[in-house]
């Protein structure tokens, strides 16, 4: 995979154009994911491999991207602790026994990576199914967005249960933290073990926190898990909502790759982060819903924008929304693989 213009670009290679891959980019926007959809359950989607096989295969095979992304969701590691996880229509994620007390977080279990075994067939399946053609990317929720799952029970507008946790209680907070952090750790290193060629942390609440609470709460755990990272040859990328913000502090977790949402000019982040770390980003993803000539131009100002910088990687700022046309992605995706710098 070396000579992937995806791997080029995350170790901040020369390379003759971006690359592109897009966030749930094997998601709701596509019929063919409906049509596997309508006939099981998310959760089970996510833990038979060939359904999750599937699903991942979609954007390759349909909109010819640069990488595929495991088809997997970030609180399968709540699930292996303890959580009793469920996927409702409308409402999202839900755990039923959500944890707010020392007891809650003692019961949690954290020699539970056999337990992630159906991801770790889910990517052999994957890898004979891409057979080389392009790299494949694994995952894992960030600690502090797990944990808010966790502690609110789903998903939440203003994380004050979570909050009041960390302010309060924070060395509840932290022990909490220290467990999901060595799951996520052993998860990933399954995921690499398995024959993922990329990893992602994904921080998707990380704009809820304060900056000492981001430092304190958030980055501390990113940086442990990328520490004990298997990580030779695999590039390893941190998203975060906030990215913007935070970016020059997550450099300090030594990642490969930032992920850059869409609120700052990318070409100045760049500049601000070492020079081996590479971009990942940040068109706004409500540019897919606009004229096909919009997006063009967007794509363009951002690429002009660019031009002559090693380690970019193209993306969303954020996930492909449900409702942007599919035919709007797939042609943003053939703008993208014609430019040629």
């Amino acid at each position: 995979m070396k000579d992937s213009l995806f791997i080029k670009a995350a170790f901040s290679q020369p390379h003759e154009r971006p690359p592109v891959w897009m966030m749930r980019q094997a998601g709701r926007f596509m019929k063919e994911y409906w049509d596997i959809k309508n006939k099981h359950s998310f959760l089970e989607m996510c833990k038979t491999p060939e359904l999750a096989a599937d699903v991942t295969m979609l954007p390759v095979d349909l909109l010819d991207i640069d990488a595929a992304i495991l088809f997997s969701d970030i609180l399968v590691t709540g699930e292996a602790m303890g959580g009793d996880l469920s996927f409702t229509q409308g409402i999202g994620p839900r755990f039923a026994n959500p944890v707010r007390t020392a007891a809650d977080i003692e019961r949690l279990d954290t020699d539970v990576v056999h337990k992630l075994q159906y991801v770790a067939d889910a990517i052999k399946v994957i890898q004979q199914r891409l057979n080389g053609k392009i790299p494949l990317i694994g995952f894992a929720g960030a600690p502090f967005t797990v944990m808010s799952y966790l502690v609110e029970g789903g998903s939440s507008k203003d994380f004050k249960r979570t909050k009041l946790l960390m302010h309060n209680e924070p060395e509840l907070a932290h022990a909490l933290l220290a467990k999901i952090a060595k799951v996520t750790a052993g998860y990933l290193n399954l995921q690499i073990e398995a024959g993922v060629n990329a990893v992602q942390i994904f921080d998707s609440w990380a704009m809820a926190l304060a900056w000492d609470d981001y430092k304190e709460f958030s980055h501390r755990y990113i940086t442990e898990i990328i520490s004990n990272l298997n990580r030779k040859d695999i590039p390893v990328i941190s998203f975060c909502k906030g990215s913007s913000v935070f970016a020059p502090l997550m450099a300090e977790a030594k990642p490969d790759v930032i992920s850059i949402d869409w609120n700052v000019d990318l070409l100045d982040m760049k500049q601000r982060l070492p020079a081996h770390i590479a971009v990942q980003g940040n068109l706004d993803p409500h540019i897919l819903y606009a004229d096909k000539k919009v997006i063009k131009e967007r794509i363009h100002r951002l690429f002009e924008r660019m031009r002559g910088q090693d380690g970019y990687i193209f993306n969303l700022g954020h996930g492909i929304m449900p409702d942007i046309p599919f035919d709007n992605v797939k042609y943003a995706v053939e703008v993208i693989k014609e430019f040629k710098y």
